[in-house]
């Protein structure tokens, strides 16, 4: 299960991009290249009139706390034990699979939703889908769902709009979307 961006935050290994049962040498790997792609230094432009972008120090910031925690074996198993603690408290108000969303064109995303028992929606587009490694593809007013890789956790959790319910998304890549209108 994975809890949606509204839920939670990105975890650890999200932000250093590796799978939770990566090896020290994975993360290692991993955090090399994601401290160096996300330095301030490197970020700034030449400018001398610009600001640092608040933004890219938070990341920097984020990949550096993600590797004290991974890096260190008895951090990252204190770590792991809240995460999976943290998911096993959640319980979804129901399970929707994808067959259940409504699909909306919004021109530059495709917008997934489904309503709410009081009246606003649980929601994801298609660039949230696509940063957690599923990727939906259209085919005239047809949409279908390529999921990158098999390991990839078969739900998500989404939150409503307004209120405190969530929902778990149950993901199945063999299913075929109608949009509302023709793209």
């Amino acid at each position: 299960m994975l809890l949606g961006k509204k839920l939670m935050g990105k975890t650890h290994y999200d932000i250093l991009g590796v799978r939770e049962d990566a090896n020290y040498e994975e993360i290692r790997t991993s955090y090399r290249s994601t401290i160096l792609d996300s330095h301030p230094d490197k970020l700034q432009k030449t400018s001398e009139t610009s600001f640092p972008n608040h933004e890219s120090g938070n990341r920097f910031l984020e990949v550096q706390r993600a590797w004290e925690i991974l890096s260190n074996s008895k951090l990252r198993v204190a770590y792991d034990s809240e995460l999976q603690a943290s998911r096993h408290d959640f319980v979804a108000a129901e399970d929707v699979g994808l067959e259940d969303l409504m699909v909306e064109n919004t021109g530059e995303f495709l917008e997934l939703f489904y309503q709410c028992r009081c009246g606003d929606y649980f929601s994801i587009d298609s660039s949230e889908l696509e940063e957690m490694g599923y990727q939906l593809l259209r085919d005239g007013s047809e949409v279908s769902l390529h999921i990158s890789d098999a390991t990839l956790p078969s739900s998500i959790i989404l939150s409503c709009g307004s209120c405190s319910l969530q929902v778990r998304l149950l993901i199945n890549a063999d299913i075929k979307l109608q949009t509302n209108d023709h793209l």
